[in-house]
């Protein structure tokens, strides 16, 4: 008899969560009923570097953490159940919440939604915040001004820490510098090759610790 062919995986373990690929058949069952259409259709490589940089910054148990333009939730997640956080998972794309409910339910976590663009968030939503995540959001030319004002509204009402990655594109960098100069923080180049391969630029702003 010949070897048992070895079944590929549809998953991906790593930083104590499960991620499903695009060819997992839940997924593949979600896909026939939500079509994302802002760029929601993965779990991007950046949100891997996020949770590096909190593993290795630490996490108080209980925090409050906005992901900014979730898509699937993975850095949301990874704080749900390694630190016990309590986040809400924000996209202007409803389509994205099915795969996020998916994860949340296979990582046995729970996690809040909603539907909203940067601009609509104000103020005052983001005053029980404490953590600001954001994993490839910053893609296009238009998104520079508004993930902006989003970090310097949320400097403003209290939250502690903002934390976004990119891969490098120039809406990112622009964005990056324009917070730097009238906020403060710092861009960090940042690269993970142990459980998983990545590698991101993160803008940090502000600190939890």
């Amino acid at each position: 008899m010949g070897k048992k062919k070895k079944q590929k995986s549809t998953e991906r373990h790593a930083y104590g969560i499960t991620v499903l690929k695009s060819a997992d058949a839940r997924v593949r069952k979600l896909k026939s009923q939500y079509e994302p259409n802002i760029h929601g259709n993965k779990v991007w490589n950046s949100s891997w570097c996020i949770m590096d940089f909190i593993q290795q910054q630490g996490l108080p148990k209980g925090t409050r953490v906005l992901e900014a333009g979730c898509g699937w939730g993975p850095t949301g997640i990874f704080c749900a159940k390694n630190y016990g956080a309590k986040v809400l998972g924000l996209d202007a794309d409803p389509a994205v919440f099915p795969y996020l409910d998916l994860h949340a339910k296979i990582n046995g976590v729970k996690i809040k939604t909603r539907e909203a663009t940067f601009e609509q968030l104000k103020k005052k939503d983001l005053k029980e915040t404490q953590l600001l995540l954001g994993a490839d959001i910053c893609f296009w030319d238009e998104m520079v001004d508004p993930i902006y004002k989003l970090v310097k509204k949320s400097i403003s009402a209290g939250v502690q820490q903002v934390v976004i990655a990119d891969p490098g594109r120039p809406p990112f960098h622009e964005m990056a510098d324009k917070v730097i100069d009238k906020v403060g923080g710092e861009v960090k180049e940042w690269s993970v090759s142990e459980e998983v391969k990545a590698s991101a630029y993160l803008l940090v702003v502000g600190s939890l610790l």
